[in-house]
């Protein structure tokens, strides 16, 4: 029997009657899935869904994650079964979250969020019931627009929250498929927005859209307050929990402000390393990496990342949790397999360079993956290089004099 494992010192004794809940608890989620003797099922495990804990939510759906369920045939059968748990989960308080500053933070920016999908509701009666106006539809657009921002919310809690977990627990199956609801929910924000933009506004496109958008985040957020930050809060040391304040710090909740400041190290300003072809100290390196027009990232042999550059301006995400986290955890579930084929074929000395380029909002994004390897050629990792390609794209002819016009 799998059971849930924690890593770190906080872990503790797991009850017989806790472990006999857990083996039933599995079979009953099955059933629901498969939608077999439902209604029997129930009946027979009324224990479980009133005793139901997030604990054991944490649980189950790592046991389904490392089934052979397909993904979105899994996220289904999730929403099914914490349907049928709602009630419990629901009925159960935290309010050690409500006195920690940093839980407080979280909530707080939930709450905002539920009050502008409230008003965007409002908005959507209108139009079901007396039909679009120029006017309704602008409304729309700029709203549905300012939600874009909190994508950075599930940024943080992708590249902060979810490394600690994988470093300090060993059944987390969970984390891949919340990071697939967050790309359902970026994705229907995006097709919403579409729809707003054309001419002739499909409306039961429009009703089924927003209604798959409505539904996921409002099922992460429960899934959130209710699962996630009390096992956060729980399970975790303070200093860890102080460190992923501090990443939270740097990047900015959407709608809520983290208290606290954010102390940075100082690196060795005096002691020289030897690079071969130089001598440099680590703070002279740190200065080079982060004045280059570029983002890189640095994963070693070992699948785990090692360094990232800190540009002024960065085009993806990176947070000091995610050192010495394995990069098949940095990336989607749906999009990770193309990642590992391109790690797979430089480490067998198949290929050297990986090459891709995509738009995000008006810019142009170069992306390009390089096998790293050592005098003996021995493969020693991948460097991850972006760079923003807009200017290069336009440039024509030659420039051999000095200009600073622009």
């Amino acid at each position: 029997m799998l059971l849930l494992t924690f890593k770190s010192t906080k872990m503790s004794e797991i009850s017989k009657h806790y472990k006999e809940r857990q083996e039933k608890l599995v079979p009953f989620a099955i059933k629901i899935l498969e939608m077999s003797e439902l209604s029997k099922a129930v009946n027979e495990n009324q224990d479980i869904i009133e005793s139901i804990d997030y604990k054991d939510i944490i649980y189950l759906v790592h046991k389904l994650s490392v089934s052979e369920i397909p993904m979105e045939q899994l996220k289904t059968g999730i929403n099914k079964i914490l349907n049928l748990f709602y009630k419990s989960l629901n009925s159960r308080e935290w309010p050690e979250l409500k006195e920690n500053e940093f839980f407080k933070s979280l909530l707080l920016n939930n709450s905002i969020l539920d009050k502008k999908l409230k008003e965007i509701r409002e908005y959507i009666k209108k139009i079901n019931k007396t039909g679009i106006t120029t006017e309704l539809k602008n409304t729309l657009k700029i709203r549905f627009r300012h939600l874009l921002k909190y994508d950075t919310y599930y940024q943080l809690k992708e590249n902060v929250i979810f490394p600690v977990l994988e470093k300090n627990f060993e059944e987390m199956g969970c984390l891949p498929i919340m990071w697939s609801f967050h790309d359902d929910i970026r994705r229907h924000n995006k097709i919403i927005l579409e729809i707003l933009e054309e001419e002739n506004f499909d409306l039961e496109k429009f009703n089924k859209t927003s209604g798959k958008f409505f539904f996921n985040t409002y099922a992460i957020k429960f899934r959130e307050e209710k699962i996630l930050y009390p096992f956060l809060l729980l399970h975790l040391k303070d200093n860890e929990l102080a460190k992923m304040q501090a990443d939270f710090i740097d990047f900015k909740l959407p709608f809520a402000k983290i208290p606290g400041s954010r102390k940075q190290k100082n690196l060795n300003e005096d002691e020289e390393i030897n690079l071969g072809s130089g001598y440099l100290t680590a703070k002279q390196i740190s200065l080079v990496f982060n004045h280059l027009p570029v983002d890189i990232t640095y994963v070693d042999e070992n699948n785990k990342v090692r360094y990232f550059s800190t540009p002024k301006k960065r085009f993806f995400m990176r947070t000091n949790a995610i050192i010495g986290r394995d990069v098949k955890n940095c990336h989607p579930q749906e999009s990770v397999h193309v990642v590992e084929k391109i790690v797979e074929a430089f480490r067998k000395g198949e290929k050297d360079r990986a090459t891709f380029w995509i738009n995000i909002k008006g810019i142009y994004l170069f992306i390009q993956y390089f096998a790293v390897r050592d005098e003996q050629n021995t493969f020693r990792g991948v460097v991850e290089v972006t760079q923003e390609i807009n200017e290069i794209q336009e440039i024509k002819g030659e420039r051999k004099l000095l200009s600073w016009d622009e």
